[in-house]
């Protein structure tokens, strides 16, 4: 795929948990990474899912997106590569982050901690700036929540993708996610897009997938990509051996779906 211009900054969120958000972010940043793009993964989620699932340490005290938000460490000093996936950098998360949200309150310009550390670093830009060794893309996974870090993200970010599964209860509680989008749009970052709808546990089989679908479809129009992520074993198993499922079983279709949705993203951000 050809690069983009510059540094595309996606932030991936839903305050609803268990919907594919982590998953979603590690697979569509290893297809990515994959496709020869140069990708970053920021965990911003204390559990360190993302990081887990990119078989990066993150065990108490390793240095990560806590010692960026609250110590003001630079990004250069904390990320690492992903040992499965080439070109594919990461920021890792611990509990430590748990308590970042209380400590951050008394900050000044707390909610711009996580834009300006990203800023600052000399592989996110465009051509000019930052050069060949740009990151193309950078993907921030946050809480299921609607808390600091979040709003931190959404500060950094430029595009937002949203997971969504299609099942009932899809698209309760994404009235406050939206509100919340445009609070942070109206004072602190007007430049913040939801770019992306991504639609994840997709059973073909049946008629309230479909429906759901549907209803997103209806909602979000062009956002919502055509590619729907279906409910699968392998996806949900590759964590478990510190992988992606596009390295854990390339063939699988959960991972030949991530690799065309990311194929979907970089396209459309062509068009941009």
């Amino acid at each position: 795929m050809p690069r983009p211009h510059a540094t595309r900054i996606f932030v991936v969120a839903n305050q609803k948990g268990g919907v594919g958000k982590t998953t979603s972010t590690v697979n569509v940043a290893a297809a990515l990474a994959q496709l020869g793009q140069r990708v970053l993964v920021v965990d911003l989620d204390p559990q360190g899912n993302a990081s887990t699932a990119l078989s990066v340490d993150h065990f108490q005290g390793t240095p990560g997106t806590y010692e960026v938000l609250v110590e003001g460490m630079p990004v250069a000093d904390v990320v690492v590569p992903a040992p499965e996936v080439p070109g594919l950098d990461v920021v890792p998360a611990t509990i430590d982050l748990a308590g970042a949200e209380i400590e951050l309150v008394s900050v000044v310009a707390r909610e711009g901690r996580l834009q300006k550390a990203l800023r600052a670093h000399p592989r996110v830009g465009d051509e000019a700036s930052a050069g060949e060794n740009r990151w193309d893309y950078v993907f921030v996974d946050c809480p299921p929540s609607l808390g600091l870090l979040t709003i931190n993200a959404l500060v950094a970010g430029q595009e937002l993708m949203i997971p969504i599964q299609a099942e009932y209860y899809a698209l309760e509680g994404l009235g406050q996610l939206l509100k919340t989008v445009d609070m942070v749009r109206a004072h602190l970052n007007p430049d913040l897009a939801v770019s992306t709808i991504l639609i994840t546990m997709f059973d073909a089989r049946t008629r309230l997938s479909s429906g759901v679908a549907d209803e997103v479809k209806a909602h979000f129009g062009d956002q919502v990509l055509r590619t729907y992520i279906p409910r699968s074993v392998r996806v949900s198993e590759a964590p478990s051996y510190g992988q992606t499922v596009i390295t854990y079983d390339p063939g699988s279709p959960g991972a030949l779906s991530y690799l065309e949705a990311a194929r979907e993203i970089a396209s459309k951000g062509a068009s941009l």
